[in-house]
């Protein structure tokens, strides 16, 4: 954690905004944010995702999340909706294009948007700065990832720096999710708000790259065979096996 810079005039401590996208790692992050601090805000991004159906799934979300804890019905505050159409403009990937998701001759998967999460907190963080609100949260994640070098910790923790140097401020990056794989991500969300909390997540949100919405598994909804899919069945699969041993 870096606390540089020293525009502190009116920043709430205690108020986060979170990358709210609409799917299974921002949602529990959500969650997360909303039993620590006093006011938490979302911010959501449309940047042409191929998979655009996640963002239909925020608003019911949120209504629903604050159902879970009595105390997060009175956290909760404002969404606020970004258009980031410029990404889709400027990148040719397999989450903006209508094309076959393939591994790049980097080894990278052609899913990875250049420059998405830098664009993401840097919008975050001025929209932040004018809401007054400190702390960003986002779900990025290098244990269980497909290998995007802005999910790495690293990269976050160098940003932040920027951030606060370039704006004279003293946000911070949150990342809870950073260190545990998807098994542990729906542990957390079951020590955060339960059975409830897991099911509204299984059921209310979506990840799957190919924007497959129309059956409801076991794990949530998706096509069962894309990265995203693949990741999260065999995170529900270890969660149900830990669970069950216990």
């Amino acid at each position: 954690m870096f606390l540089l810079g020293g525009g502190d005039a009116g920043m709430n401590d205690k108020g986060a905004l979170v990358l709210f996208s609409g799917g299974q790692d921002s949602a529990t992050c959500l969650a997360w944010a909303l039993d620590r601090f006093e006011t938490v805000e979302t911010v959501g991004f449309d940047y042409g995702q191929r998979h655009r159906v996640e963002l239909e799934c925020r608003e019911a979300f949120r209504a629903a999340v604050v159902e879970v804890k009595p105390e997060w019905s009175e956290r909760l505050g404002p969404d606020h909706m970004l258009d980031l159409s410029v990404l889709g403009q400027v990148s040719e990937t397999a989450l903006t294009r209508d094309a076959e998701i393939s591994l790049r001759e980097d080894g990278l998967p052609n899913t990875f948007v250049p420059g998405r999460n830098l664009l993401f907190f840097t919008l975050a963080s001025t929209l932040a700065y004018r809401r007054h609100l400190r702390h960003l949260v986002g779900g990025m994640c290098e244990t269980d990832y497909s290998g995007y070098p802005d999910c790495r910790d690293d990269t976050l923790k160098s940003l932040q720096v920027t951030l606060n140097l370039g704006m004279g401020s003293n946000c911070v990056i949150h990342t809870p999710l950073m260190w545990i794989d998807k098994a542990a991500t729906w542990a957390m969300a079951e020590t955060l708000g339960g059975e409830k909390l897991v099911d509204l997540i299984r059921s209310g949100t979506h990840t799957c790259y190919l924007g497959e919405h129309d059956m409801l598994h076991d794990w949530g909804y998706g096509c069962g065979s894309c990265p995203s899919c693949d990741l999260r069945v065999k995170g529900w699969e270890g969660f149900n096996a830990a669970r069950s041993v216990a």
